[in-house]
């Protein structure tokens, strides 16, 4: 007959909360790697604190800022590709609830579909880097950062005008929309596209908040990720604010129908609009999310 003794339990791989809060302490302090596996250790029962999800989303935003500028731009294209679902879908809902009283309304919640295909497939979208890869320069300000930041903006702001301009040009003149599916579509696009100037700029602003304020919530979303992308992508729509990109496939498309000048789709619309997105996404959104954390660091 033999002693058997227990074998010692074994360590439990689930990171208590004050471990998680310490870990996030020396990563934003210092330069270890915040791991998927350690990520993976969350307990699901307790949400992000706000100096967790600053570490998570920098960690997220210097990886953008390493990757290559061929990956930032084939990147950039595939997402103002895929942002132009959002004009073919209200296209859609126009025409199918063409004699509803509340037809805007329905047509509007297509806007939702284009942000939702770029942010789960994890393209690069201009407008999601006003608070991503700012916060490493926030952190760390110093002269690489800030090239890195320029380079990043750059090659994927213009890498996503190319992509919704190229979907405006090839869409209508291939006929992959049928003559009603195209109409509806500049319809859609001339109620989009009534502020301009000043005012397009200012509408630009809560446009910028709210993006980097669906970056900054995803991290805590656990499962909801598709609702909460749908409900802030919607706000903008709804409450008739401008984002650069999915508006710049809307003025695009009634530029090549002659409607709208192309000197007047830059200096008009997509030039205020895009200062107006970075002042509420970065000049709002990214400075008051680093100086909530600041003093915890």
């Amino acid at each position: 007959m033999t002693d058997e003794t227990p074998a010692p339990p074994k360590p439990s791989t689930r990171a208590t909360s004050a471990e998680r809060e310490n870990e996030a302490r020396e990563i934003a302090s210092g330069d270890t790697s915040l791991t998927r596996h350690e990520r993976s250790q969350v307990d699901e029962n307790k949400a992000f604190s706000a100096l967790t999800m600053f570490t998570i989303i920098r960690r997220q935003g210097e990886e953008e800022l390493r990757r290559p500028l061929l990956s930032l731009w084939w990147s950039g294209i595939a997402a103002g590709i895929g942002i132009c679902a959002s004009v073919f879908v209200q296209a859609l809902l126009w025409i199918a609830f063409a004699h509803s009283p509340y037809r805007l309304e329905i047509a509007q919640l297509g806007y939702t579909v284009g942000f939702v295909i770029v942010i789960l497939s994890r393209l690069q979208l201009f407008t999601e880097n006003t608070l991503s890869v700012v916060l490493p320069a926030l952190h760390k300000p110093t002269r690489e950062r800030f090239v890195q930041w320029a380079r990043l903006w750059a090659v994927v702001l213009v890498a996503n005008l190319v992509g919704t301009f190229a979907t405006a040009l090839v869409v209508p003149a291939l006929q992959i929309a049928s003559p009603e599916q195209t109409a509806a579509m500049l319809e859609v696009s001339r109620h989009a596209m009534e502020a301009s100037g000043w005012e397009a700029m200012m509408r630009g602003v809560p446009a910028g908040f709210f993006i980097a304020a669906l970056v900054w919530m995803l991290p805590n979303a656990k499962g909801f990720e598709l609702f909460l992308i749908m409900l802030m992508s919607w706000l903008i729509v709804a409450g008739g604010f401008t984002h650069i990109i999915a508006g710049s496939a809307e003025a695009f498309l009634l530029m090549l129908h002659g409607e709208v000048g192309v000197s007047a789709v830059f200096t008009q619309h997509l030039v205020p609009i895009l200062a107006g997105n970075v002042l509420g996404g970065t000049g709002l959104f990214a400075l008051l999310a680093y100086g909530q954390i600041h003093a915890e660091i």
